[in-house]
Order: C-alpha cells, then sequence, then structure tokens
C-alpha cells in the first residue's frame, strides 16, 4: 500500500507538471499575441504552432513582406529564404530551386504544393517545362521547410517543402484590383473578390501578365561549336535569350461549414531562353496549361478528434514548338544532313493526377498529440506526341526526315506510362516535460513501378529558456525515378532504366530560436546531410554513344543559416540571412558544382512617415563552383539590389501606388550554363528594369 508521504509525493508532482503544461501553454499564447500571425507555421506538422516550436527549420514568409520585397513572381519571393538560390534553367529560364547545394537541372529536388496539393509532374518530377513561374498578388503566405519532409509528404520533399497559400474569401473581404506595367512592355493586371457572409465563403481571383523578356545577350551557343567544327555559319549567336511570357491565372472558391471547394487554372504561353539544344531559339515557343480542383473536408468529428479529407484531380499539358538548330544548320561532315529550316521538333506530354487522402488528429492521450494519415495517388502519363523533322544517327547526329513527321507511334522519345502511389503515415508530438516536446513519425509509400519506401523523422525540441528554443532534428526523405529517368527510349544520348530505386537523403540540424529583446529575433541552423543512390546518366559501354539512369550518386554536405530580425525603431525594421553551404561528390571529390556556397541577404522596411514605405534590398550570391570536368573559370559573383517605394495617401483609404526597381546598379549577373561547349559565358540575368502599379480596394 502506498504511504501517505508517497501520495503527496506523487501528488506534488503530477501538480507540478500540470502547472508546467499550464505555463508552458500560457507563454505560447503570450508569443502569439506578441509576435503575431506571422510567426505562426504549419507545415512543419499539420497544425498550427509558433515557428521557433515547430520540429523543423521553417520560413515563413507573409503577403506584407512580399510587398515589401516588391516581388512579382514566386521565384522573387523564395530568393529571400536563407540557403535557398533560384537559380535559371537554359529551357525557357524556369526556375531552378537550389536548396543548401543540392542542385538538378530539372528542379526535381524541392516538393512545390498550392494549398497543399503537389505541382509536381511525373514525367521530369518537377512543375514542367512550360512551369514560367507563379504570379505573387493571390498569395497570402508562403511556408518553407528547408530540409527533409518525406515522413510527411512523401515523394520530393528531398531538399525542402514549398507550400504556397492562396488568399481566402475572409483575407480579401471586398473587392481588389490592380495594375502594373514597366521595362520589357511588361504589363499586368489582376482583381478578386472575397465574401464571407451568410454562411458561404465565396472567392474569385484571376490576373493576367504578359511581357517581352529581358535583352540578355549570349555570346556563343551551341551551334557556334557546330559551326566552329564544320565550317558552317547558322549559329544566332550572339543574340538575345527568348524570355517573352504570357500567363492566365484564375481561382474559384467555394466553402460552407466544413467543406471547402477549390478551382484553379492556369495557361501559360513563353518562350524557350535560350534553346532546348541550348542553341538560340528566337521563334520556340512553349504552351501548356494546369487545371487542379480539390475538395477537403476539415471538421472536429468527435471529442479529441480532428478529420480532415482531401480529393483533388490536377490535369496538366506540356506542348512545345522547337528549333533544336537553327536554319542552316549542316551536320552531312559528321554523318548527318542538312538542315535549311532548321532542327524543328513538336514534344508534348499530357498527365493526370487524382489523390485521396484522409488524416486525423487525436489528443486524448495526456501530453500527445497524434497524427494519423493514408491515402492514394494515380499519376498518369496518358498521352505523348511528337513530330519532327529529323532522326539521330548511332551518334546522336540529326539525319533529315525530308519533313516533319508524327514519329508518335515509331520513333517516339516516351511512351505513355502511369504509377500508383499507396501511402501510410504517422507522427506523435510528445510533450515529456513542460520544457521538452518530442516529435516522432514514419511514412510508408508503396509505388507500383518499383517498389516501397519509408522515412522517419525525429525532432526533439527544447525550450531552453523563456527567449531561446534549441532543436535537434533528423529525417530522412527520397525522390522517386521520374518517368523519363525510367523509360526514356530512342535517345542516341539518355536513356531511361526500370530497375532504378529511389534516391534517398539523411539530414541531421542543430537549430537555435533566441529572441534577446522583444524587438530583435535571431537563429542559426547547423546542419549535415548525406545522398545516397543519386540518380545520375552514366555512359554506356562503346561502341555505345548513350548514357543510361543509374543510382550512381553520392553527395555529402553541411552548413548553417543564420537569420536577423530587428525592430530598429518604431518605423525602421532589418531584416537579413546569411548562409553558407560546403558540398562534395564522393565518387569525384569536388563540389558538384551550380550552387552558391555563401549568400547574403538584407532589406530595411522603413515608414518615414504613415503613408510612405521605402524598401530597399541587397542579394549576395558568391562562389559557384563548376561541374567536375568543366574547365572555364568560377562564374562571377554578384550584388543585386533593389528598391521599392510604397504610398498609401491618406485621404484615399484603400488605392496605393508603388515604384519599384529591380537591379538598380545594373550589375552583370549570370547563372551557371550546363557545359562550356554549349553557353560558354552563362546566362545572363535581367539588368536595370523598372515598373510602377496602382491597386485599390473597397
Amino acid at each position: 500500500m502506498v504511504g501517505k508521504r508517497t501520495r503527496i509525493l506523487l501528488a506534488s508532482i503530477v501538480a507540478g507538471w500540470h502547472a508546467g503544461v499550464i505555463a508552458a501553454t500560457a507563454e505560447e499564447e503570450a508569443l502569439l499575441s506578441l509576435y503575431g500571425s506571422e510567426e505562426i507555421v504549419s507545415i512543419a506538422t499539420g497544425q498550427t504552432q509558433p515557428i521557433s516550436r515547430a520540429p523543423a527549420v521553417a520560413t515563413v514568409i507573409t503577403r506584407d513582406d512580399i510587398h515589401e520585397i516588391g516581388a512579382v513572381q514566386l521565384a522573387q519571393v523564395l530568393e529571400t529564404v536563407p540557403g535557398l538560390h533560384v537559380s535559371a534553367s537554359s529551357i525557357g529560364y524556369n526556375p531552378i530551386y537550389t536548396m543548401r547545394g543540392i542542385y538538378t537541372q530539372n528542379n526535381s529536388a524541392m516538393l512545390l504544393l498550392v494549398n497543399g496539393i503537389p505541382m509536381t509532374q511525373s514525367f521530369f518530377g518537377n512543375q514542367g517545362q512550360v512551369w514560367a513561374g507563379m504570379p505573387v498578388e493571390d498569395i497570402e503566405r508562403i511556408e518553407v521547410i528547408r530540409g527533409p519532409g518525406s515522413a510527411l509528404y512523401g515523394a520530393d520533399a528531398y531538399a525542402g517543402v514549398i507550400n504556397v497559400i492562396t488568399r481566402t474569401a475572409a483575407d480579401i473581404g471586398g473587392v481588389e484590383a490592380g495594375v502594373r506595367g514597366g521595362s520589357y512592355d511588361t504589363r499586368n493586371a489582376w482583381a478578386s473578390y472575397g465574401d464571407a457572409s451568410g454562411g458561404w465563403e465565396k472567392k474569385f481571383y484571376v490576373e493576367y501578365y504578359t511581357t517581352k523578356g529581358h535583352d540578355g545577350v549570349v555570346g556563343a551557343d551551341a551551334q557556334t561549336s557546330f559551326d566552329q567544327l564544320l565550317g558552317t555559319s547558322a549559329s544566332l549567336a550572339p543574340g538575345e535569350v527568348n524570355t517573352e511570357r504570357d500567363q492566365l491565372d484564375a481561382r474559384l472558391e467555394l466553402g460552407k461549414g466544413p467543406w471547402l471547394l477549390r478551382t484553379m487554372y492556369q495557361d501559360r504561353r513563353g518562350g524557350v531562353g535560350v534553346g532546348i539544344a541550348e542553341a538560340l531559339d528566337p521563334e520556340g515557343q512553349g504552351e501548356g496549361y494546369r487545371w487542379l480542383t480539390d475538395l477537403t473536408y476539415h471538421k472536429e468529428v468527435a471529442q479529441h478528434w480532428d478529420l480532415q479529407a482531401t480529393a483533388s484531380y490536377y490535369d496538366v499539358a506540356n506542348e512545345s514548338s522547337l528549333h533544336l538548330f537553327p536554319a542552316g544548320a549542316d551536320f552531312t561532315a559528321l554523318g548527318g544532313g542538312p538542315f535549311p529550316d532548321g532542327v524543328y521538333a513538336e514534344p508534348d506530354v499530357y498527365e493526370r493526377h487524382t489523390r485521396l487522402e484522409v488524416s486525423a488528429f487525436y489528443t486524448g492521450f495526456s501530453q500527445h498529440s497524434m497524427r494519423f494519415g493514408t491515402g492514394v495517388h494515380h499519376a498518369d502519363m496518358y498521352k505523348t506526341t511528337e513530330r519532327k523533322n529529323y532522326e539521330q544517327n548511332p551518334f546522336g547526329i540529326p539525319v533529315p526526315l525530308g519533313g516533319i513527321d508524327d514519329v508518335t507511334d515509331t520513333n517516339p522519345f516516351i511512351r505513355p506510362h502511369d504509377r500508383t502511389i499507396s501511402f501510410l503515415y504517422l507522427q506523435d508530438e510528445w510533450r515529456f516535460a513542460p520544457d521538452w516536446s518530442l516529435t516522432a513519425g514514419v511514412r510508408y509509400d508503396n509505388y507500383s513501378d518499383f517498389g516501397d519506401t519509408i522515412n522517419p523523422r525525429l525532432a526533439l525540441v527544447w525550450n531552453t529558456s523563456l527567449n531561446l528554443t534549441t532543436k535537434f532534428l533528423y529525417g530522412r526523405a527520397f525522390r522517386p525515378p521520374t518517368f523519363s529517368e525510367l523509360y526514356n527510349e530512342n535517345n542516341p544520348a539518355v536513356l531511361g532504366n526500370p530497375d532504378l530505386k529511389p534516391q534517398t537523403i539523411d539530414t541531421y540540424e542543430l537549430a537555435f530560436d533566441a529572441r534577446p529583446r522583444e524587438d530583435v529575433r535571431t537563429s542559426l541552423n547547423l546542419f549535415y546531410y548525406s545522398m545516397q543512390d543519386a540518380i545520375r546518366f552514366e555512359p554506356d559501354p562503346p561502341p555505345a554513344t548513350s548514357s543510361t539512369a543509374q543510382n550512381s550518386g553520392e553527395q555529402e554536405g553541411y552548413g548553417g543559416e543564420l537569420e536577423l530580425s530587428w525592430k530598429a525603431a518604431r518605423t525602421l525594421e532589418v531584416v537579413g540571412n546569411y548562409a553558407y553551404q560546403h558540398s562534395e561528390d564522393k565518387g569525384t571529390e569536388a563540389d558538384p558544382g551550380f550552387a552558391p556556397a555563401h549568400q547574403l541577404y538584407a532589406r530595411l522596411n522603413w515608414t518615414p512617415v504613415s503613408s510612405l514605405s521605402v524598401h530597399p534590398q541587397v542579394s549576395y550570391i558568391a562562389d559557384r563552383a563548376r561541374a567536375e570536368g568543366d574547365t572555364r573559370e568560377a562564374i562571377d559573383d554578384y550584388v543585386i539590389t533593389d528598391l521599392t517605394l510604397r504610398y498609401r495617401p491618406a485621404q484615399l483609404r484603400g488605392l496605393e501606388l508603388a515604384i519599384s526597381g529591380r537591379n538598380i546598379f545594373d550589375e552583370d549577373a549570370r547563372e551557371p550554363s550546363s557545359s562550356s561547349g554549349l553557353i560558354p559565358d552563362d546566362l545572363p540575368l535581367p539588368g536595370r528594369h523598372y515598373y510602377a502599379e496602382l491597386r485599390y480596394a473597397w
């Protein structure tokens, strides 16, 4: 039998425990009231919580931040995230999200979500070759996990996760409209309507964006090398890159009670950058559309049980009209032939994705918050077509067909394929002491075309003091082989391998979040990662000239990210971050290339008078190595300075005027091209340019 003293001691312990939990909760509520909603994040666990306590290294960007940055496109916003550099692809100047030294030509290492729904296409594992970015006027906030996220989000949450959260009817609360115009014949107009009265949530948004694109000049291209070798003169270099773009975005939302229906449509038409074969193509065009519809049911269905179910349908097309090489190209001396009208191709890919996911939070266990989830995803690349005026000899040299032929059934670059993914995940957030919490999770994914994968996570969060939080994090993530890596065929350059398995990454992090004063927030994150079975195209044995996808790569990296936010005065805020990373390819023992070792970002938010705000910002990108075997000098560092002025006249409430200058010192900034023999002087970024905008809300 338990003695009286023992009962008193146990009662004291329980009372102390309970008081500690109450104190921790009160402290959390105090933090929320002190720092505001921008410090709340949901991407880390699926539940909202203060970012300092979240079991992940995360960044939150609010609508106010987007205005202060002066951003027009999503890529301009993401460039401000520590450790995340937005590079450019030679194909269409599509953004490449490079996180902590992890760079992929097809942008397949970061998972991009819109309201929690993946925008990934199965062909290349990215957002598509006609992605062309995303405007920001309908974005309410962006949450970014820096590091692995597969334990919750599954495929492609490899180097990080980006969740774009659009505005709701309540966020808009009326009618808003705006126009923008500026350099490169850029024009932009948008309108939105939101009403959350009468028990219904109704939201509509539409935006149109067009630009002729910047006039960056490429001095030499892939055709230049052929001209020098063969004595021809077909190259269009020096010449301008082809970055013209037309974008249409529309969204409709209807909600009532626990139900929310959302529909998104995007139409894209744009230039092909420096060209699909890195030979200038001023007439090449990519066209595409995306149609996403999702229906969500979210309700507390019983005591301690919170249920959410989401069904979505994603239909996407990528259509292209391309000149791989310009008119006058002649490959006769290499066993090919002459092309008076150029080497032409029309490769098109169409996909449908259907998803169903059900998840539930259970809080009935003392000090625990359990999350369970399961679902299924069917990815169907249901149609691929190709028309072209060439075939390739065994050495990959174009040979004329005599006309533009449909080779969809006879000599396709890839055939239709599909896969079904079923998954199950479990997560437990356990506050085992007033100042300590442990989050443990695991996710199981089964792929119909290559098998299964298991990815765990652990996060130990210690509220070291009222002003300091310490985190110890571990996570594993995976990237599945894409359809192109599995099934490419009839291509002397790159072939698929149906025996591929997923590439994986293990990441370890030590993070500190400190708030030494009410007006200062700092954070420091240290990380180490190890990649296994990275998918790379390896040369086949002679006499073959092709390369086949193999799980042959290993890479390690380490570094750190430092952030500062300082409210220096009532009218002045300083925001900045610095990131360092060092990566090594274990096969070559060299830097894998392309990613910056150093990134520095700083912004001032100054309000000299109540109606005027001034927002200068600076981005510094440094020490980008070349890939192994590339003998060019290291690509130059660059500093880009932007300035945005916003004016809100007190006499006209709801009206806002802005002027923004980008790269105002006209820095010759460039992103690395893939090979010295193709674009030797790299990919030019826009020079000095400006735009003005007017918006009104009522």
